[in-house]
């Protein structure tokens, strides 16, 4: 069994005008799906949730606002599962909750 990378990449957005109920919601949603993995004994790490707000590191020293403050996605989170190949570890990436919200899941081999 290999193990992949799920990088999860969403809109920059707001949360703050998230209602609790909405947000409620949005965490079962996340909870249900990584659940459902689990019990297909197919999750690795989970990674936790990532600030919006950051600095970035380049070549000679420079540090600036981050992370990659002019794009319009940010990276929320990773985790790590288990499959056979790639078409699996995309098959499990289907429902995840960043796609209901215009994002995507970003699915990587780990090398051994």
């Amino acid at each position: 069994m290999k193990e992949f990378m799920f990088i999860f990449r969403q809109p920059s957005y707001d949360y703050s005008n998230v209602s609790p109920k909405e947000m409620q919601a949005l965490t079962k949603k996340w909870q249900d799906w990584v659940g459902g993995i689990a019990a297909q004994g197919k999750l690795g790490a989970t990674g936790l949730r990532l600030a919006t707000e950051g600095k970035v590191l380049k070549p000679g020293g420079v540090i600036t606002d981050g992370p990659f403050v002019e794009i319009r996605e940010r990276l929320g989170s990773f985790m790590t599962v288990k499959a056979e190949n790639m078409e699996e570890a995309l098959t499990l990436a289907h429902g995840c909750p960043a796609l209901d919200a215009d994002g995507s899941v970003e699915v990587r081999p780990i090398y051994q």
